[in-house]
C-alpha cells in the first residue's frame, strides 16, 4: 500500500488543499507534498494527527477489504440443463454457495419438474414468474399460479412440477445454498 497516495485521496475527498491539510496538522505544505509522493514518511504521532484531520482511523485507513460485487448481469449467470427432467436452472449469482442464500431461476418445460431435494436445514422461498406449478412438500402438495409465492422450512423432501401448458418459470431461493 502506498500511504502517500491514500492520504492524497482522503485529502481530495475532503476538498482540502495540501496547504489546508498542512495548516490543520501544524505541518508545512512541502511536507504534505513529499508525503503524498511517498518521498518521506511521517512519525507515528504525525501520522495519527493527519488521520484525525482527515476524519479517519488507523484501522479504517489500512482496511483493504475488497468491495464485494453487488450487481450481476446476464454474463454472470451459469446455466445447466436437465433433459430428462425437462428443466433448465440459471444460477443468478456466481459462487452463491459461499453466501447465506442461493437464488436460481428454474424454467420447466411442459410436464417438467425440478430435482427431488431431500430434507435439509434451512428455508425455501419461491415466486412463480410464469405458468403454474405444483409444489410437493413431504406428503402435501400445493398448486401455485403465476404471481404467487411460496415459503417453507426445508425439513421435508420437496420438488416442483410444471402444471402449465407450456413453460413455467420460478425464482427459487434456498438458504443455506442447496442447489
Amino acid at each position: 500500500m502506498e500511504i502517500g497516495e491514500k492520504i492524497k485521496q482522503l485529502r481530495i475527498a475532503m476538498n482540502l488543499t495540501q496547504e489546508e491539510l498542512a495548516n490543520r496538522c501544524d505541518l508545512s505544505k512541502g511536507f504534505i507534498s513529499q508525503l503524498e509522493r511517498d518521498l518521506t514518511s511521517p512519525s507515528i504521532a504525525t501520522f495519527m494527527d493527519i488521520l484525525e484531520c482527515l476524519g479517519t482511523t488507523v484501522k479504517d485507513f489500512f482496511d483493504e477489504t475488497v468491495n464485494e460485487k453487488v450487481v450481476f448481469t446476464g454474463e454472470d449467470i451459469f446455466e445447466s440443463e436437465n433433459e430428462e427432467l425437462k428443466h433448465t436452472i440459471n444460477w443468478l449469482i456466481p459462487n452463491a454457495q459461499k453466501n447465506e442464500m442461493e437464488p436460481i431461476l428454474i424454467k420447466m418445460l411442459e410436464n417438467g419438474r425440478s430435482n427431488l431435494h431431500n430434507a435439509h436445514e434451512g428455508e425455501i422461498f419461491g415466486y412463480v414468474l410464469e405458468g403454474k406449478i405444483e409444489l410437493f412438500l413431504g406428503a402435501a402438495n400445493y398448486i401455485i399460479e403465476q404471481g404467487a409465492s411460496f415459503y417453507y422450512k426445508a425439513n421435508s423432501p420437496h420438488y416442483l412440477q410444471n402444471k402449465a401448458k407450456g413453460e413455467s418459470v420460478v425464482l427459487w431461493v434456498s438458504t443455506p445454498p442447496n442447489f
